[in-house]
């Protein structure tokens, strides 16, 4: 799938947002909602597929690859066998290609071709990635293509998958094959998980983040996994967005991998997120499984009847105080976000380099407790770097990347709760976004400096006793908490999870980095305690 390969019976290329529209409909891959957006239905797959994305074993990148439950490999004789049978397969289908690039900054840019079985992918494509000028297209050579064909099924008989789903990533080829499923946030994913294997040996940390920057050029970096408020808390009406998901952190600054943003569109809030909420009201939005009115194409954002993983797929200037280069300084401030559902953790707290390293590595929020019988706790989800799904190398690399520039910026790193507070999930709250968002801009506008802190006497982070426009009371999670041995039943539960999960990664850090964790009490109660493990996050 090199630029001189005939991909396709007939091919597509770079077509314009109006263009696919009128091909998607034609087609019948979608419809058209009331305010303009497209909305496409994925079918059995509403999010990724972790278990069937696979590396191929080569020699030129076979020692670099962490394998494990993260990086599953696949033999070059089954990724061949599967490739020419598809390649056989889309000989007579009409593909679309979109010309893109990956990275705002120049030095670490890639050019990427992504072809597409329907068009609506392709406008996936194009909101989502970084459009190139139109004199550069006469020229364009990717350095990488991906090709997605969801109607394709691999045989895991003959061709080493799990199932008939497939996100196939050739390293050395620099090829990406996607099949068995229309969930487009693969085609984004598998970009991110090349950037992530290339950019440490440019000396560029890759990131799982968002990133945001204030009036005076003050650069915030938010990590967080799905759900805890990354794409919220960087859409600031005072500050610039520089970008909602991937970024990269190098010698001259931070710098976004896309040009658009894949945002989460349950029960979306105009009043708390007016900005990201106009996106799903704008022609050239592609909304995945989004109910919507049959009659009037009114959308329900508030339903869940597809999935709760709705998402809106946009270009970053929908958003109105986007920055248009994608590119900021060194950062002044480091966040990383939780959702806990165990409403123990505090909702804002400061961490040592070491403890930065092992918050990082450990990547932790909580799901929701499920509807199976007898289930009534969360669960716990950690995942390393905050996207470990998307990490080829081992997290300790990434980890190594981080700390080596909190101290030569001097930059402070805080850890932000935006889960559960007065109880868990079911007995609590969900945090005030309100005080969320003062906490954050308490923390990077420099009002914490002078404020007194104390230590969690479990999780060990320092935990201001102020913050500006916040009670007092919350910021001490067992303050809320009606029934304290309840709290401290549930700490000590998230403790242990903690720990049992950081002994993954014990042997690719330091020792100072692994004894950093939360402090496990003894005798704790360990029924009913549910993680996931480290791929699967």
């Amino acid at each position: 799938m090199t630029a001189s390969t005939t991909i396709g019976g007939s091919l597509k290329t770079n077509l314009s947002v109006a263009q696919l529209y009128e091909s998607a409909l034609q087609a019948g891959e979608g419809q058209l909602a009331a305010e303009g957006p497209l909305v496409v239905r994925t079918g059995k797959h509403t999010g990724r597929s972790p278990l069937d994305k696979f590396i191929v074993v080569e020699p030129s990148s076979e020692a670099h690859v962490w394998w494990g439950d993260v990086n599953h490999p696949i033999s070059e004789e089954h990724y061949d066998r599967l490739r020419n049978r598809l390649l056989a397969y889309v000989s007579d289908k009409q593909l679309y290609a979109q010309d893109m690039y990956i990275g705002a900054d120049p030095e670490h840019q890639r050019s990427l071709r992504v072809y597409t079985e329907t068009a609506w992918a392709s406008i996936f494509a194009r909101n989502l990635f970084r459009r190139p000028a139109r004199e550069d297209l006469e020229a364009f050579k990717p350095n990488f293509t991906i090709l997605d064909v969801p109607s394709f099924q691999a045989d895991p008989a003959t061709e080493g998958t799990r199932t008939g789903t497939a996100i196939l990533l050739h390293i050395k080829r620099m090829e990406i094959i996607i099949v068995g499923t229309m969930y487009a946030g693969e085609i984004k994913k598998s970009a991110f998980t090349v950037m992530n294997y290339l950019m440490p040996d440019e000396d560029v940390l890759p990131m799982h983040s968002s990133i945001n920057v204030g009036k005076a050029g003050d650069t915030v970096i938010f990590f967080g996994l799905s759900g805890t408020g990354k794409t919220t808390l960087s859409a600031d009406p005072l500050r610039a967005l520089i970008g909602d998901d991937e970024h990269g952190w190098g010698p001259k600054g931070t710098f976004n991998f896309e040009g658009g943003c894949y945002a989460k569109t349950i029960r979306l809030s105009s009043m708390y997120e007016p900005d990201i909420f106009a996106t799903t009201k704008r022609f050239g939005t592609i909304l995945e499984n989004t109910d919507l009115d049959p009659f009037t194409r009114d959308l329900d954002l508030d339903s869940e009847r597809f999935t709760e993983n709705t998402r809106a797929a946009y270009p970053l200037h929908f958003i109105g105080n986007a920055d248009p280069t994608g590119m900021a300084g060194q950062p002044s401030h480091v966040v990383f976000l939780t959702a806990d559902a165990f409403g123990v953790l505090p909702p804002i707290s400061r961490l040592t380099l070491d403890q930065a390293a092992y918050h990082f590595i450990s990547g932790y929020t909580a799901k929701l407790a499920g509807t199976e019988i007898g289930v009534k706790e969360p669960s716990a989800t950690f995942s390393a770097g905050f996207g470990a799904p998307f990490l080829p190398r081992h997290p300790g690399v990434y980890a190594k990347q981080l700390v080596e520039r909190l101290v030569k910026y001097n930059v402070p790193v805080w850890l932000v709760n935006t889960g559960w507070t007065g109880g868990p999930y079911g007995v609590g709250s969900r945090m005030n976004i309100n005080h969320t968002r003062n906490m954050v801009r308490a923390a990077i506008n420099g009002d914490l400096n002078d404020v007194e802190f104390v230590q969690d006497p479990i999780f060990r982070v320092d935990v201001p006793v102020a913050v500006p426009g916040v009670p007092d009371e919350i910021l001490q999670p067992r303050n809320t908490w009606a029934d304290k041995a309840a709290f401290d039943a549930q700490a000590a539960k998230l403790a242990y999870m903690f720990a049992q999960n950081f002994e993954y990664y014990a042997d690719g850090v330091t020792p100072e980095v692994a004894s950093s964790g939360p402090v496990v009490p003894e005798n704790v109660d360990t029924s009913n305690l549910r993680f996931s493990k480290p791929g699967e996050g």
